[in-house]
């Protein structure tokens, strides 16, 4: 959708490109809105389709306990036509005309999006808290020494990256005379990562909780640095914000020139300005969101439960209609088959996997357009904080949820945090 030659033919949909407001660039001319953010004003439309057909599912799901319930075949079946609505809505998305639409959706990706980055930092201090254990459990098992270096190893490796991230940010990012608010957000989470780092070696905290070290705090620390760099990234202007990519072309030459205001500021402009693109945060943000997916869903399918689904021979006795299944299939020479083993109960909520999906529709949303509204006034610029913001916030609640990993021991006693 980005692409110029797709842009072309999307213009000539009837009312797409309507409404004329238009947007100041840098050499002085005005031009439609449309021909310059045509690309974004798809990718909310498509997304949209995403996000309500996601949704709509969400609450179609609702309370399915087991298989037997007659919508539980609807989410496991009938593809053909799911995909035919998801495309249906998709094509009826783009006749949507112009104004409150926009801005109405902007805000509910904002707000979707949040809430799909503190799933992601629920995420992160989970597998940082699974890595910890696993490795600390093998290097108790056998080769202690091999594993202490893996962990030392790792966790220096992050928090040397950390300390490189906080020297950059602090060269590229601000000025002596400006850019108060990169100061502000690169100093107070650099405070709160080492306050944290401590906590998590604390005598008290190792008391009641041996495993807790310096591992999870190095891979929190580091994902805080990278939150605060994508707050920086979604900021208006470019003296205090430049492209990842000039930065890497040019040099800290120009940065570290005293006394220069514009020695921060891009050879080029911004690509917020200059129409959509896809640049490299947007690629570094939609990384995350992968690797993200993948642990959620190699966490999930480590579950006992869920590796019953495809049975083995010896797996199929463990169900009541085994019989006429899986084991009956290998006795005859067949392929083995998926048992439904879900007639007792389900292995995951249906409801919260749509719900889930219609978060991560929003958050792809918000990362492919910078987090852009196509009907604001670009060279006004005070359409980005609300995204810088939502950044910004969602680190210290990525600190505040860790921190509460470790102290939560000591508080409720009376439960068992094995």
């Amino acid at each position: 959708m980005l692409r110029e030659d797709v842009g072309t033919q999307l213009k000539k949909i009837p009312g797409f490109c309507e409404g004329g407001f238009k947007i100041k660039v840098t050499d002085g001319k005005e031009d439609k809105g449309c021909d310059m953010l045509v690309g974004y004003k798809a990718i909310y439309r498509i997304n949209f389709a995403l996000a309500i057909f996601f949704f709509v599912f969400s609450l179609l799901m609702v309370k399915v306990k087991t298989s037997r319930d007659p919508r539980a075949a609807v989410h496991n079946g009938f593809w053909f036509f799911k995909i035919a609505a998801i495309v249906g809505i998709m094509v009826g998305s783009f006749y949507i005309p112009e104004g409150h639409f926009t801005t109405a959706w902007f805000v509910i990706g904002i707000g979707g999006a949040f809430f799909f980055i503190l799933i992601q930092l629920v995420l992160l201090v989970d597998s940082a808290h699974s890595l910890n254990e696993l490795w600390v459990n093998r290097k108790e098992e056998g080769n202690p020494k091999c594993w202490y270096a893996v962990l030392l190893s790792v966790t220096s490796l992050f928090y040397t990256l950390s300390v490189i991230s906080v020297a950059l940010f602090y060269t590229y990012y601000t000025k002596p005379d400006g850019c108060t608010e990169n100061k502000f957000f690169i100093s107070i989470n650099l405070i709160l990562c080492i306050v944290v780092s401590i906590i998590s070696i604390h005598p008290k905290i190792q008391e009641h909780q041996p495993r807790s070290g310096l591992l999870q705090s190095s891979v929190i620390t580091l994902y805080t640095m990278y939150l605060t760099w994508s707050a920086m990234t979604n900021e208006p202007g470019g003296s205090c914000n430049p492209r990842l990519l000039s930065i890497v072309t040019h040099g800290a030459a120009p940065a570290l020139a005293p006394g220069n205001s514009t020695a921060l500021a891009p050879t080029s402009t911004p690509p917020s300005e200059s129409g959509p693109s896809l640049d490299a945060e947007n690629v570094i943000g939609l990384l995350v969101f992968v690797l993200c997916l993948l642990y959620s869903s190699f966490r999930t399918s480590s579950n006992s439960q869920v590796r019953k689904l495809t049975l083995s021979g010896s797996d199929s006795v463990i169900l009541s209609d085994a019989a006429t299944s899986g084991a009956g299939d290998e006795e005859d020479g067949l392929p083995r088959r998926a048992v439904d083993n879900e007639k007792e109960g389900v292995q995951y909520n249906y409801s919260f996997f749509h719900f889930m999906l219609c978060l991560a529709s929003l958050y792809v949303m918000m990362t492919l357009t910078k987090w852009n509204s196509p009907d604001a006034e670009f060279q006004s610029g005070t359409h980005k904080w609300p995204a810088v913001w939502v950044k910004i916030s969602s680190s210290w609640v990525c600190l505040f949820l860790y921190v509460w990993t470790l102290i939560a021991p000591l508080i409720l006693t009376s439960r068992d945090f094995n």
